[in-house]
C-alpha cells in the first residue's frame, strides 16, 4: 500500500442549490445565509453568486482559510466565523465597510494573523476575538470608534492598549482568563485611594456641620494612606478592566 501524507477530514461540498436553500429572512427583513454546522472545510466559492446577502453564518465548521474574495460581500453587516480552524484573516476583510458584527472566536488566530486592515471597519460595533492565541492586541483597533462590545477572553494577553480600553462607545469588554499580572498590595491600595477620592465631589459649603466634620476626618485618613505609599509605586494598572466597566458575557454562545 502506497504511503503518503495523511489527509484531513473530507468536508461536505456545498453547492449553489444547497446554499440558496439555506437563506433565511431576519426579523428586520434582511437575508442571512446560514451555512453553520455543515462540516465545511473550505470556504465555498459557489456562494459568490449570493454575495448580495446581508448576513453570513459559517460558524461551527472546519474552515482554515478565509479567501481574499470575502471583499465581494459588500452588503455584509453581520459575519459569524466562530468555532472553525481559521489561522489567518485576509487583508481584504477591511473592505467590508457595512459590517457591524464580527465573531471570529474559537479559532487559531494569533497577533500576527490579525491584519491591520481590521481597523478600517469603521461601523463595527461588536468584535469577538475570544478563544484564540492572541498575546498582544493591535493598538490600531483603537480606530474602531463605534465599537461597543469586545470579546478577548481565553487568550494570552497580559495588557490592554489604552487606545482600545478608552474607546469612546465601549460598553462591554470580556477579558476573562488571560494571564494578566496580579496587582501588588501597593497598587491595590492606590486603586482604593482613587475610588475614595472619587467620592468627594461636593463643596464644603453645601454640607451641614456634622457632615463636614465627618468628611474632614475621612480626608485626614485618606491623606495618611497617600503618604504611606511611595511615589514610585503610583502608576496605572489595568485590573479594573475586568470590572466594573466590563460586564462581559461568560461564554461565546452568548456573544453570537
Amino acid at each position: 500500500m502506497a504511503k503518503g501524507k495523511a489527509k484531513g477530514p473530507k468536508g461536505k461540498k456545498v453547492t449553489l442549490k444547497v446554499a440558496k436553500n439555506c437563506i433565511k429572512i431576519t426579523f428586520d427583513g434582511k437575508r442571512r445565509l446560514d451555512l453553520s454546522k455543515m462540516g465545511i472545510t473550505t470556504f465555498p466559492k459557489c456562494i459568490l453568486k449570493l454575495a448580495d446577502v446581508d448576513e453570513l453564518d459559517l460558524s461551527r465548521n472546519m474552515i482554515k482559510k478565509i479567501p481574499d474574495f470575502i471583499e465581494k460581500f459588500q452588503n455584509l453587516r453581520w459575519l459569524d466565523l466562530h468555532s472553525n480552524q481559521i489561522e489567518k484573516l485576509p487583508e481584504t476583510i477591511g473592505m467590508l465597510q457595512n459590517l457591524f458584527y464580527l465573531n471570529i472566536c474559537n479559532n487559531k488566530l494569533t497577533t500576527k494573523s490579525l491584519p491591520v486592515e481590521l481597523s478600517q471597519l469603521k461601523n463595527l460595533r461588536t468584535l469577538n476575538l475570544g478563544l484564540n492565541q492572541i498575546d498582544n492586541l493591535p493598538t490600531t483597533l483603537g480606530a474602531l470608534k463605534e465599537l461597543q462590545e469586545v470579546g478577548l477572553f481565553d487568550n494570552y494577553l497580559t495588557t490592554i492598549p489604552n487606545s482600545v480600553a478608552k474607546l469612546p462607545k465601549l460598553k462591554k469588554m470580556n477579558v476573562k482568563r488571560n494571564p494578566f499580572p496580579q496587582p501588588t498590595e501597593e497598587e491595590l491600595l492606590i486603586d482604593t485611594i482613587k475610588r475614595m477620592e472619587a467620592l468627594y465631589l461636593v463643596d464644603e459649603k453645601d454640607l451641614c456641620g456634622p457632615c463636614l466634620k465627618r468628611c474632614q476626618e475621612e480626608r485626614d485618613k485618606l491623606n495618611k494612606l497617600k503618604n504611606a505609599v511611595p511615589t514610585s509605586l503610583r502608576k496605572p494598572n489595568f485590573s479594573s478592566l475586568m470590572t466594573p466597566n466590563s460586564t462581559a458575557k461568560d461564554n461565546q454562545v452568548e456573544w453570537r
